[in-house]
């Protein structure tokens, strides 16, 4: 568990008490938007393009592939607490907090993750082997279109 205050002894975290004794409020400081599956290299290049911008990175889980974009809830008060708890959107109601990055980091459940245009860049060159082909051929095939 990182970021987390301490905790008095002989209370019992639970879910109605635990983002009280979180510091870091990350489930917070990010969105996720889940993607298609990527299959083709024209679908890898827009990812390339995607993770090209500052705070943006991408990840596949057992639920599929995600953009994850790194930027804190507006909302989301000095103390960690939301500011709009009452009235909140229906997204943030829906959220569980049973088995949250308070008890693990979310990147463990991860089987791919890419911080970068480069990290991408690599995965995608391993696997397209004539990647050097397509992204020669970029150029021409925008003069046809």
């Amino acid at each position: 568990m990182t970021g987390v205050k301490n905790i008095p002894v002989g209370v019992k975290i639970t879910t109605e008490n635990k983002c009280g004794f979180c510091t870091n409020s990350k489930c917070c400081t990010y969105i996720t938007e889940e993607l298609a599956t990527p299959r083709s290299m024209h679908d890898f290049d827009h990812m390339l393009w995607q993770l090209s911008h500052r705070d943006v990175h991408a990840y596949k889980d057992e639920d599929g592939w995600f953009l994850m974009i790194h930027n804190p809830c507006l909302q989301l008060l000095p103390d960690g607490r939301c500011g709009i708890y009452e009235d909140r959107p229906l997204i943030c109601r829906q959220y569980t907090n049973e088995y949250c990055e308070f008890d693990e980091d979310s990147s463990e459940g991860f089987e791919l993750f890419f911080d970068s245009y480069d990290s991408l860049l690599s995965y995608v060159k391993k696997r397209f082997k004539t990647w050097g082909k397509f992204a020669a051929s970029r150029d021409e095939f925008l003069s046809k279109v």
